[in-house]
């Protein structure tokens, strides 16, 4: 009733305007959008950082392998999202442009935590000025630095947390509750891309999980460098 209340008023039409609560009603519907995307789950094992996210592929004649749903900022490090992807590449563009700035000018990787940063301040001005909206999409950030291995999520406000493992998208705390109960510190890579292709079944459905529509990836600890798994390996974890 309250929401109903705050719409009728007009707080949600501009993001500048808080609602009576302290709320800014825009950013809750960009929330709302995360909710609605693809499940992705981000994982830290011992052997590096895994991706795994559905492409869900909605219509039958689309190549599934042009569907692309992780994303290499750099050699060392990757991003995948939920919500609105087409907002996403925006953010993914421009971390891909800090990353070679950082090799240009220091000449060594970018670390994770400060491509992190750079997204999260984009995302928090889009909530701040008029004329705006904010990104409906929320990042999960996985890369390798000096300071290990290392997984952060980002939402759509520009807040941003470290985590061992987390997932983003629909069905988002069905995932939770499986990382919560099953999820340890020395998971080895195979078992964390079963881990989290177990996850996509729960939310999607064994009736309609299919190996196409799954795209997982990893940041190697001991390479520093990304390596994508194919429709072969996608199967053998599942």
């Amino acid at each position: 009733m309250k929401q109903k209340q705050h719409q009728m008023m007009g707080y949600d039409r501009a993001i500048t305007m808080f609602s009576p609560d302290g709320r800014l009603l825009q950013v809750e519907y960009a929330k709302k959008a995360v909710g609605l995307g693809n499940t992705a789950v981000g994982i830290v094992t011992k052997d590096g950082v895994v991706l795994i996210t559905d492409k869900r592929i909605a219509n039958p004649l689309v190549v599934p392998e042009s569907v692309e749903k992780i994303f290499e900022i750099d050699s060392h490090l990757m991003i995948t999202a939920s919500g609105i992807v087409s907002d996403a590449r925006v953010l993914i563009e421009d971390a891909r442009q800090n990353a070679q700035q950082n090799r240009v000018s220091y000449d060594e990787p970018i670390d994770t935590l400060l491509v992190t940063k750079d997204i999260c301040s984009t995302k928090q001005m889009t909530t701040q000025g008029g004329g705006l909206r904010p990104f409906g999409a929320s990042l999960l950030i996985a890369g390798i630095d000096k300071t290990g291995a290392k997984l952060y999520t980002t939402d759509p406000t520009g807040i941003y947390n470290e985590y061992k493992a987390n997932v983003i998208g629909e069905g988002a705390q069905k995932g939770k509750d499986i990382l919560q109960a099953e999820y340890n510190d020395d998971l080895t890579a195979k078992q964390g891309f079963e881990l989290g292709i177990k996850i996509l079944k729960k939310v999607i459905g064994d009736e309609k999980f299919s190996v196409k529509r799954v795209d997982a990836a990893i940041v190697q600890k001991d390479t520093k460098s990304i390596k994508r798994l194919t429709d072969k390996e996608i199967k053998k974890h599942a």
